[in-house]
């Protein structure tokens, strides 16, 4: 029990001696910087690698047509690229459902040229540039389909190929990001800090006492 009651007060001791440690002002800057890195490290570790595959479509008028209606018709080709028929179309050579295709292709159309550029995106190289090239196929067969009405036809410019690289952040680079992100959000604590203890201080600090009338000025009786 004597021991006991002796290590009671020797930890309330140490506690208290923790509790002075004063923490400079700028503490949550290298705190939340290590906090960000840490993060984005993780990130890039448990993070699958993403490969992206990219197919490229040009429209091209016809014979006796205006060539300005390629460029109109390429920027409206590239919108229904995604659209529910044209996916349901390519999901069969693509391998990927209808609903998940639809997040991994985008499309790309320039005011100035009517190239349109398909873009599949998957964990695995050779599905994204399965998904790039069935929907650019997708597209050229609907919008041949229709080519006589319109006068434009779409032709394949270039396939798309199973890329090499990811183009998902490494992890050198997630762990920079993540670093200067907490290192924006320490910095603005550090902003915010100061404030709130100036504002405690002058909430805290009574008010002058009036000072005492001069003995010449009071009321006479």
């Amino acid at each position: 029990m004597t021991e006991t009651h002796e290590q009671e007060p020797a930890a309330r001791g140490r506690f208290r001696r923790l509790a002075k440690i004063n923490l400079p002002v700028w503490w949550p800057l290298p705190v939340c910087a290590l906090l960000g890195t840490a993060c984005g490290a993780s990130y890039g570790l448990l993070k699958a690698p993403e490969y992206a595959s990219t197919s490229y479509v040009v429209a091209v008028a016809a014979k006796g047509s205006d060539p300005a209606a390629a460029l109109g018709f390429a920027q409206a080709y590239g919108r229904i690229a995604t659209s529910d028929s044209t996916l349901a179309y390519a999901r069969v050579a693509a391998g990927v459902p209808a609903g998940e295709l639809r997040d991994r292709v985008e499309t790309e159309t320039s005011p100035d040229s009517p190239m349109i550029a398909i873009t599949g995106t998957s964990t695995d190289p050779d599905q994204a540039a399965d998904i790039a090239n069935a929907v650019a196929d997708a597209v050229f067969v609907s919008s041949n389909q229709v080519s006589k009405n319109t006068g434009v036809s779409l032709t394949l410019f270039s396939q798309a190929v199973s890329p090499d690289e990811s183009v998902s952040p490494s992890l050198p680079v997630a762990a920079a990001v993540g670093g200067c992100a907490g290192g924006l959000i320490g910095g603005l604590a550090l902003l915010v800090g100061p404030r709130r203890r100036a504002a405690v201080t002058t909430a805290g600090v009574p008010a002058p006492a009036h000072p005492a009338e001069p003995a010449g000025e009071r009321e006479l009786v």
